[in-house]
């Protein structure tokens, strides 16, 4: 393993460059690139394991460790920058059965969800789930909340989840964590959560067709023009249409 100062002099000599190691192979790669980057300047196709490439799909899944660290580290890849002496895999799927529901059929209990997912019950509290999410979510609370019958807290807890599956890779109980998640959102979403009134309304709007001239216009502008509306909204400009301002909607 090279030593503090061996790895210094090979940064000097390398500029901006540091050593990945991508299963098991070393690349120099630029330092400021993201894993996902990274794997693809070193030569790699990525066809799985990669999807928004903006944090929230959850595809690119890697598990890494650092230099003289023996800490496993699970993020995700189009988020995470490299850094030297890195080595990491990606696991671009983790294989789990999802169960067909009809939420029609379903009460929004514990115990609908532990019929799908027994394995819940096995849970030891070990943590191991919270240390391994790459969204700083805690996986194990959401859990325990389920089996308290709490599923409004456990669709809170798990709202940012983004279906990577570094929970369930890490879980002593087997339980994969984001299709039990899924199930618990969807419920509390059909059953609990308050109707949303003013999305009711707007969708009243758009049924009445107040909103087609616009959609009119916009179906027929220039791709380029689209993206350049589409970058000025992003930056919470008003909606401008060519023949005529639309206020901004919520």
């Amino acid at each position: 393993m090279p030593s503090k100062d061996t790895t210094t002099e090979k940064n000097e000599t390398t500029g901006n460059l540091v050593t990945v190691y991508i299963m098991g192979k070393p690349y120099e790669v630029p330092s400021e690139l993201t894993i996902m980057k990274a794997q693809e300047y070193a030569g790699y196709r990525l066809i799985r394991g990669v999807g928004c490439r903006g944090g929230f799909c959850g595809a690119c899944t890697t598990i890494y460790r650092k230099r003289e660290d023996y800490k496993l580290y699970i993020d995700l890849a189009c988020q995470t920058k490299v850094e030297d002496g890195m080595y990491l895999v990606q696991i671009p799927f983790v294989p789990a059965e999802k169960p067909q529901w009809n939420l029609e059929d379903l009460e929004a209990n514990s115990d609908s969800i532990i019929h799908f997912f027994p394995e819940i019950t096995r849970c030891v509290s070990c943590n191991a789930c919270t240390q391994a999410c790459p969204q700083n979510l805690s996986p194990m609370r959401a859990i325990q909340a389920i089996r308290r019958n709490d599923l409004k807290m456990a669709a809170d807890l798990s709202f940012d989840c983004v279906s990577c599956g570094a929970c369930s890779v890490r879980c002593p109980a087997e339980i994969t964590h984001y299709h039990v998640f899924q199930l618990v959102r969807r419920l509390v979403g059909r059953y609990v959560q308050k109707r949303a009134e003013h999305t009711a309304e707007r969708v009243k709007e758009i049924e009445a067709g107040e909103y087609d001239a616009d959609m009119d216009i916009l179906v027929g502008l220039p791709e380029e023009e689209l993206k350049e509306l589409f970058v000025r909204i992003r930056e919470g400009n008003p909606l401008q249409l060519p023949e005529r301002e639309v206020g901004k909607h919520d």
